[in-house]
């Protein structure tokens, strides 16, 4: 059982942002409910390597901005490690490609294997040259940046990594730019970026860019991370007798995918006291144990929307009446797992019935777990939604590893803790 209310962490997806943003921004500023996951302050260390003056004070972090074209390169060859950060490595790339120096971006094992052609391709076709493994697929990638041109291009992905990357790309063409989706994504750095003077213009699925001379820093507040919110969210709804308030949950209308998933399964969800804080929605959610859930299908029309949550879905469904169907989800093999057999697999491990897919899953409903010892992979997201799996499990679900955990959620154990009664 969970029991109880808390103050929601710092977005992830936000975090990183807000330093990248303001590192190439003129002026001062402060970011307050940083999150201070590896991820992101591998991201502040990336940035702090090419001469920006960060400062950290609890969760708040102070920016002197050194400009669009202000970075340094302090070293003949300069080499940043972006650890286990697909965020990182993909918009960072964006940035490097408008510099006038030679990087090489390397990172851990995990992030040795996920493909960045996506970005690089699109980026060569601007003028930035771009070498590494695979033809510019795999790291370590040298980004070697200068004059760059415009482009019109249309995405073959929906990833707001990719999207983000040549929107940064794109402050340092020579003219208008045009990126067009298949699907919409996340759109936080099109919110950052307009606030600190960016000249974007979002029409449905198109996005234009123009150049401009300089960005101008503004304070910034992260909300919280609804991705981290919904781990302790399917635990509420299916461990007995559980009510939990979780405040300062990030609600931008790109990432609510889960609480409309939650609800189609019937699930006890409740949104209250929003309001809009730095051109974000913010609010207050409230879940409850929700006995009577029932399966769903989750499909292209929603996956861009809860895409790193389809772990702790997963977990969710095996407590649903009938079938749960996620498809679609193929950008689930090149996150830090191949998170379709890893959650296939771990679920079959504790008495689940899940079905691979070559684009998904099948989870069948309702099942009684039984426990088990499960691969994480490194992997922060099944950790975290196997971690739930063991509130309702005959016996204990056994991690092999868990430190992978603070890439995303810091203290996240003490806060199961707290809640569990």
């Amino acid at each position: 059982m969970l029991k109880g209310s808390f103050e929601l962490i710092g977005d992830k997806s936000i975090s990183h942002r807000a330093i990248m943003f303001s590192s190439i921004s003129k002026g001062k500023n402060k970011i307050s409910n940083f999150l201070m996951g590896q991820d992101c302050l591998s991201t502040v260390n990336c940035f702090r390597k090419m001469g920006v003056d960060i400062e950290i004070n609890n969760n708040e972090v102070y920016v002197s901005g050194n400009g669009l074209k202000g970075l340094k390169s302090f070293e003949d060859k300069l080499f940043l490690d972006v650890g286990n950060s697909g965020t990182a490595i993909r918009l960072m790339m964006g940035i490097l490609a408008g510099q006038d120096f030679k990087t090489t971006i390397i990172g851990d094992e995990s992030i040795g294997k996920r493909p960045m052609k996506r970005v690089t391709d699109p980026l060569k076709k601007m003028g930035a040259i771009i070498s590494g493994r695979d033809d510019a697929n795999l790291i370590p990638i040298t980004v070697e940046g200068g004059n760059l041109t415009h482009i019109d291009y249309h995405m073959p992905v929906s990833s707001a990594q990719v999207k983000s990357s040549l929107i940064l790309a794109s402050l340092y063409g020579d003219n208008t730019s045009f990126i067009h989706e298949k699907m919409r994504s996340r759109n936080h750095t099109e919110i950052m970026l307009k606030s600190f003077g960016a000249d974007i213009e979002v029409n449905n699925l198109e996005i234009k860019i123009n150049p401009v001379e300089e960005l101008f820093n503004k304070d910034i507040y992260v909300p919280g991370d609804i991705s981290s919110a919904a781990f302790i969210m399917v635990g509420a709804l299916i461990s007995e007798n559980s009510e939990v308030l979780i405040k300062n949950v990030g609600l931008n209308d790109t990432r609510v995918g889960i609480i409309e998933v939650i609800k189609k399964m019937n699930g006890n969800i409740e949104i209250i006291d929003e309001e809009e804080i730095c051109g974000e929605k913010v609010g207050n959610i409230l879940v409850k144990y929700s006995p009577h859930l029932i399966g769903t299908t989750i499909d292209k029309e929603l996956i861009p929307k809860l895409i790193d949550e389809i772990p702790i879905i997963a977990v969710l469904a095996t407590r649903a009446e009938g079938d749960t169907i996620i498809k679609d989800a193929s950008e689930l093999k090149i996150k830090e797992s191949n998170r379709i057999k890893s959650v296939v697999n771990n679920l079959n491990l504790i008495g689940a019935k899940a079905i691979e897919l070559e684009d998904g899953m099948i989870i069948k409903g309702k099942t009684h777990l039984q426990g088990g010892k499960i691969q994480t992979f490194n992997d922060h997201r099944i950790a975290m939604s196997f971690s739930i799996a063991n509130l309702i499990s005959n016996n204990k679900v056994i991690l092999d590893s868990d430190k992978c955990i603070d890439i995303s959620f810091p203290g996240y154990f003490n806060l199961l803790k707290k809640l569990s009664k």
